[in-house]
């Protein structure tokens, strides 16, 4: 009875391990690449005031965002899985700041602030992109 209880934990560990690699960041991102731009909100700590005054500046912004096809996540660093720590590192995010970062739809950066940033300058950023001015072409 030991041994099978041993291998059915050796099989959820795996299991686990497999869906958070899965599920992870870079996943995410590499998933939304050609659809959607991605906008990561980075902060120390749930309670963050730059995180909390981000959140507000964007929920007025919903219709904005989904018409840029902008896909945001929010990430409270300490809580993330190493290896979203280390994925935040290659893009150059300070893991004990706030800072908010827009990825193209190629996955590159586009624009990194290190204070909460207007929705006007987000979409004054996207609608720049060559992309973004094509799909406005296209809407017309």
């Amino acid at each position: 009875m030991t041994s099978l209880a041993l291998v059915t934990t050796s099989v959820r560990a795996q299991t686990s391990n497999q869906n958070a690699l899965e599920n992870s960041l870079e996943n995410t991102v590499k998933a939304a690449r050609w659809r959607q731009r991605v906008l990561l909100i980075c902060a120390p700590a749930a309670t963050d005031a730059q995180l909390l005054a981000q959140r507000a500046l964007l929920q007025a912004a919903q219709a904005g965002l989904a018409e840029r096809d902008v896909l945001v996540r929010t990430l409270v660093v300490p809580g993330l899985a190493a290896t979203d720590r280390a994925y935040l590192r290659r893009l150059g995010v300070k893991t004990d700041a706030f800072q908010v970062l827009l990825l193209g739809k190629d996955g590159g950066v586009k624009r990194r602030d290190t204070v909460p940033v207007a929705p006007a300058a987000l979409f004054a950023t996207i609608d720049g992109m060559p992309m973004r001015r094509q799909e406005m072409k296209r809407v017309k």
